[in-house]
């Protein structure tokens, strides 16, 4: 087993910070890219920003300039600074990984964790 467990949503106003954390967990060989993706009511689950083992990273332009992720790969834990938030990032954030575990598969699996809510409102 794999699990994914994030951290750090809540209320903020506009213009407010908060610090998504990501944990995985479990059978873990290795961990390929891990990533941030959101969905809010009624719309797509969509990539926010992704980071790969070898600390390349994408990000997607509605969060450019204002969200930085990070990862810390001895703790197997991806973070996710948000910064300048605005009403539009309000959405349930979940964590993404792509694992290398310990049962001899050599392929890669992809875990989600459960969500964490970000609500950005005045």
């Amino acid at each position: 087993q794999v699990q994914l467990v994030e951290s750090g949503g809540g209320l903020v106003q506009p213009g407010g910070s908060l610090r998504l954390s990501c944990a995985a967990s479990g059978s873990i060989f290795s961990i390929n890219a891990m990533g941030w993706y959101r969905q809010a009511p009624g719309k797509q689950r969509e990539l926010v920003a992704q980071i790969t083992n070898g600390g390349r990273i994408n990000y997607a332009d509605s969060v450019k300039g204002r969200f930085t992720i990070s990862r810390d790969n001895a703790k197997n834990t991806v973070y996710l600074q948000m910064n300048s938030l605005k009403p539009e990032d309000t959405a349930v954030y979940y964590c993404n990984a792509d694992v290398i575990t310990t049962w001899g598969i050599t392929s890669p699996l992809n875990y989600w964790g459960r969500g964490t809510q970000v609500t950005v409102s005045s």
